[in-house]
């Protein structure tokens, strides 16, 4: 035909060949794509999980952190979200492209009778691989992150006790209970990655073992004339593709084990229903304070065989002060935190203005209460910012005000950068006595109509603890006030004084 077939060719081949590069280009933006989709979903289902995590703890009550242990919310709120995002992503990036590529794959290899069987034998082979592998390391994963909660709770033990530690020189004992824990977690998790690590050297193993079944079986069908040199190539192709997606979908049953144990713990938490909670129709609180009533109230605690509290009756009315005293473990603190629902009772009733305090609203109750707890807590910030938790809109002069009502502005002034004065964790670069003050001043500053003080005195002198409670009195001359004290100079101005036995 005279036709130039050479340039016929060359010009097939550039046409085919711009296609294919124009598809390949196509491929890397999306892989761009789906990487950068896939981990701002992950990242962003992680965050929102964080939150509802840290919402649901908020609502907890004492038992509910009695049950679970702050290490183990702690871990659950971060080691164990971060396990399941990273699953997330690579779920994310692969669960569409490596399904659709093994079964393209295999719908372009279902008619090459002689040689499908050995893919069917391999895929089988692999499943049941992954099968056995995911049962025996599930168990195990549990076990590794409540190996991760306990390392938490001995590192977060010792570094809070630092000071118990060296005064009474037991690092070395110190010492040798982390390392327990640090070297359980280590074997199991030596051992977790060595099972983990099998699949990909099995599978690159029966990969390269197809291959040499395929071309052996395939050379000979070629030599018999049954079958083309490019079948075989092909074959050989689709088998590999078919291969590599279950090598990827592999990758993702190794991670799954430990996520899916997460994931269980994170869930475990979210779905657990406080025992504290609002009522279903919540009655609405008297705007003017009113008489705090104990109906023959006894508490247990959760699991414990006797009450803590047995039969308490008696009123508390506005404009009154009533002091709590006895000995230690007579339950002092537990009769104060029943009024704001720290714990609810077991018999009787609590009522306020003559209403069951568990017919209102949780937060409506405490913020008629300005509550003082026995072990003053402050936050990382600023004294002001600290003071200025009881009420976030308070003004300089209220700050001021607070301040020196608690007897905690001399020694506030006395610092270089005063209310600015920025507080270590936990107020740990204060005294207690400071500390004490401190949190009085945040009570104060919000004006409620209940003072609860949990032995909130214990760390002052009798001078600064007289003047303190003489100034007291001038600002809660409306409100109820409740003092648990072990001091009889402390209460004994107190209208009523009960003594637990």
């Amino acid at each position: 035909l005279q036709m130039d077939t050479a340039a016929i060719q060359n010009r097939y081949i550039m046409q085919e060949g711009l296609w294919m590069l124009a598809i390949s280009l196509l491929a890397t933006v999306c892989a761009i794509g789906s990487a950068y989709l896939s981990s701002r979903t992950a990242t962003a289902a992680s965050r929102d999980l964080r939150r509802d995590v840290f919402a649901k703890v908020e609502t907890f009550s004492s038992a509910e952190f009695s049950r679970f242990s702050t290490a183990s919310l702690i871990t659950r709120t971060t080691n164990d979200i971060q396990q399941v995002q990273t699953v997330l992503t690579m779920f994310l990036r692969i669960v569409l492209f490596a399904p659709f590529m093994g079964f393209t794959s295999l719908f372009k290899v279902i008619h090459y009778s002689s040689l499908v069987s050995l893919l069917a034998w391999s895929v089988a082979g692999l499943i049941t691989l992954m099968i056995v592998i995911f049962s025996f390391t599930m168990p195990k994963f549990k076990k590794s992150q409540e190996l991760v909660d306990q390392l938490n709770r001995v590192s977060r033990e010792q570094l809070e006790g630092m000071l118990v530690i060296r005064a009474f020189d037991n690092e070395k004992y110190e010492e040798q209970r982390f390392k327990k824990v640090n070297d359980d977690i280590t074997k199991l998790n030596l051992f977790l990655n060595r099972v983990m690590g099998l699949p990909m050297p099995i599978m690159t193993f029966a990969l390269s073992a197809l291959s040499v079944a395929i071309i052996w079986i395939g050379t000979n069908q070629v030599d018999a004339g049954t079958m083309q040199i490019g079948d075989m190539m092909a074959f050989l192709q689709y088998a590999t593709e078919i291969l590599m997606s279950f090598m990827i979908i592999a990758m993702i049953f190794i991670m799954i084990p430990r996520s899916s144990v997460s994931a269980k713990r994170i869930f475990e938490v979210l779905e657990t229903e406080p025992t504290i909670h609002d009522p279903v129709e919540p009655k609405h609180l008297p705007k003017e304070n009113a008489p705090i009533t104990f109906d023959h109230v006894s508490f247990k605690y959760a699991n414990a065989e006797e009450n803590v509290l047995e039969d308490i009756h008696f009123t508390a009315n506005p404009e009154e002060t009533i002091a709590f005293i006895g000995s230690t473990g007579s339950g002092k603190s537990s009769l104060v935190q029943l009024i704001p629902r720290f714990y609810d009772v077991t018999l009787g009733k609590i009522k306020v203005d003559g209403v069951d305090v568990r017919d209102y609203r949780l937060k409506s109750l405490r913020q008629k209460i300005g509550f003082i707890p026995q072990k003053a807590l402050l936050f990382t910030g600023t004294i002001a910012e600290n003071i200025r938790y009881g009420k976030e809109d308070a003004s300089h002069k209220d700050l001021h005000q607070a301040a020196d009502v608690a007897q905690a502005k001399d020694f506030i002034e006395s610092r270089e950068e005063g209310f600015a004065t920025h507080l270590a964790e936990g107020g740990s670069n204060l005294s207690g006595g400071q500390k004490q003050r401190l949190s009085i001043a945040r009570a104060v500053i919000k004006n409620p109509d209940i003072y609860i003080f949990d032995d909130s005195f214990s760390a002052l002198d009798y001078r600064t603890d007289a003047i303190l409670r003489r100034r007291l009195k001038e600002v809660t001359q409306n409100a109820t006030v409740l003092i648990v004290a072990q001091r009889v100079g402390t209460i004994m101005d107190a209208d009523q004084i009960i003594v637990l036995d």
